[in-house]
Order: C-alpha cells, then structure tokens, then sequence
C-alpha cells in the first residue's frame, strides 16, 4: 500500500463486521466503481473460518478485478492460506515482526495502534508497512480514548511511515484530517447509508 505524489490522502475501505454474500460483493463493486481506492480490509468479527474463507474468496474477485489489494484482519495463517495481500493486526505493535516474518517482504502488515505514539513507532520499527490511528470521532471505544488530530500533525511532521485514520469520521473530520493523514480508512460510515458509493463521495467531497 504505498502513498502517491498527490496531496490529498488515499481511500482505504473497510468492510462491514458482517454482510450478506449475496448482495455485498454487487456493493462493493459499486463503491470501488465511484472512487479509487488503495486497499480494502476485510474486518468480519467472526471467527467461523469457514465463514470467514467464503467472504474472502467473494471480496478478492471483486477487489481484484478493480486491482485492489485485499488484506484480512488479524489471520496471519488466513492470508498466507487465501493468497491474501497481507494482513492487519489489530493489537498494536505487538505482533507486526512475527506476521512480517510469515508473510514475507513483499506482504502488506498494517497494525492498528489505537491512539499510542509509542506503539506507532514500534510497529514502523519491527516492520509494519503503514500503522492506523483512531477512532478519530464518534463513539469511541472501550476507554473513551480518540486519536485526535494532534496525535496525526506529530505523526506526519515526525514519523514517515504511511498513517491512517480511521473510526468514526464524519466530513468536518475529513476536512480536519486531510492535511494531516496518508490514508482515511472509510468502513461503517458508509455501509450503515441507504447508498454507499454516494456516502463515499460525501466524505471524498470534505477533503476539499
């Protein structure tokens, strides 16, 4: 997932904790046809492999066909397995070396690093190819801990690991953001609309 000459941050699409198989992929292809987007991750919170396996060989065509990479939450195994291009792991940068180690140099780590400087530069460290901070608005979770935008002008005046920011943004936060982020990860904000791909483009629209 590598960042590109121009200045407005890149598209990373999250998919819904759950969805129907037969109506999701006709989704996403919409959403991929109304903007280019960089990297798609399948984030389902269950853990029924084989559940699991199915969704992905579904999002993979689609994302594919649009030259999208395609990484999966957490499953190391589950990537190596599905032919997946990498892997995000959601508990900081705990598990970045040995994911890098199994994956290979060319696989795509992520690690989502809640809102914690030090675990950022600890995943750029042990070989994490971009880290995520958030969420960034709306209800946050578990804690009551939101990254907030200082923590993303720090990461980009300091730090030159890819950055994205995601949960909860709403188009005030995108304008806010847009200057400050390598990557918006968009996921439940537009899924939870009537019409994704134009929810997407609302969002697209506040980056100015």
């Amino acid at each position: 997932m590598a960042e590109t000459d121009t200045d407005l941050p890149q598209l990373y699409l999250i998919t819904p904790p759950e969805f129907d198989l037969s109506a999701f992929p006709a989704q996403l292809d919409a959403v991929l046809q109304a903007a280019p987007i960089a990297c798609i991750r399948l984030a389902l919170t269950t853990r029924d492999e084989d559940r699991i396996m199915r969704a992905a060989d579904a999002v993979r065509e689609v994302a594919h066909a649009h030259d999208v990479a395609l990484v999966i939450d957490t499953h190391v195994v589950l990537a190596q397995r599905l032919g997946l291009d990498g892997v995000h792991l959601t508990d900081g940068a705990r598990s970045v070396r040995h994911a890098r180690k199994e994956l290979g140099p060319d696989a795509i780590v992520g690690a989502f690093c809640s809102a914690s400087r030090h675990d950022g530069m600890t995943a750029g460290e042990t070989g994490a190819d971009y880290v995520s901070f958030g969420p960034v608005g709306g209800a946050s979770l578990g804690d009551g801990t939101l990254a907030e935008p200082e923590l993303f002008e720090w990461w980009s005046q300091m730090i030159e690991l890819p950055v994205v920011a995601e949960g909860g943004l709403t188009p005030e936060l995108v304008a806010t953001l847009t200057p400050l982020t390598d990557f918006f990860g968009i996921g439940e904000e537009i899924w939870s609309q009537d019409d994704p791909a134009a929810a997407l483009k609302d969002l697209i629209a506040a980056m100015g």
